[in-house]
């Protein structure tokens, strides 16, 4: 599982140019989920996310978690964080995880987030979307659930 986590002053994710999602300070999160994903895994992933501490305290130390600052998640599905661009110059999809099963993950991951953090806007799982934001920083980490929780 991928998370990439801009943080960011305000975003906003819309279809067919209706805003289906908003938020103001907090984390826009590209959620990029494979194969081999769980909800075990994404119950690790939620925890490391929502307690990072990259938000700046009154002396200007990046110190603060998302509930600190009472920051949103606007979270996005995105598939292409698994494209694998090692072979011709169009990328493949093959570790990207299955619709069905991808789109349960995710709707776990937005219920299981929700629990943690009070405003909690989506995107829609395989729509064309556009993402509007303004990064704050800029500042974006990159979760990878492979690097951080390895299979022993």
């Amino acid at each position: 599982m991928r998370f990439v986590i801009q943080r960011v002053n305000h975003a906003s994710v819309a279809i067919d140019g209706e805003t289906i999602g908003s938020i103001k300070k907090g984390y826009l999160v590209l959620i990029g989920i494979s194969q081999t994903d769980t909800e075990e895994i994404a119950d690790k992933m939620i925890q490391k996310m929502i307690r990072l501490r990259i938000f700046s305290d009154e002396n200007d130390k990046i110190n603060l978690a998302l509930n600190d600052i009472q920051g949103g998640l606007l979270l996005i599905s995105q598939f292409t964080l698994y494209a694998d661009c090692k072979k011709g110059n169009r990328p493949s999809f093959f570790q990207a995880g299955k619709p069905d099963m991808a789109n349960a993950l995710y709707e776990y991951i937005i219920k299981k987030s929700s629990e943690y953090v009070s405003t909690v806007e989506t995107g829609q799982f395989g729509a064309d979307m556009k993402i509007d934001l303004e990064n704050d920083g800029p500042f974006t980490i990159v979760l990878d659930s492979d690097e951080l929780f390895p299979v022993k």
